[in-house]
């Protein structure tokens, strides 16, 4: 159960990263490009998993939330919680 909440934990803060970094990754540094690999190796495939399931949600013209990040974060957040 550790184990599990340790990876939680890990996805939640690369969640973060993620969703303040993927509309700038052509400006992101030399140095921080292969973590952010990384981050998104790992996110990609679980984002895209859940996008068939839920699609974005606009909020205004132009302007939409990707719900599949969200549904993740809840996720994680109760993973956390048990």
């Amino acid at each position: 159960m550790v184990f599990l909440k340790l990876c939680a934990f890990l996805l939640v803060i690369s969640l973060f990263i993620f969703s303040k970094l993927h509309a700038y990754e052509a400006r992101i540094l030399p140095k921080y490009k292969k973590g952010f690999g990384y981050i998104t190796s790992v996110l990609k495939p679980i984002l895209n998993a859940f996008s068939q399931f839920f699609k974005p949600h606009q909020v205004g013209n132009g302007i939409s939330i990707d719900t599949t990040q969200f549904v993740l974060l809840i996720l994680l957040l109760l993973i956390l919680m048990a």
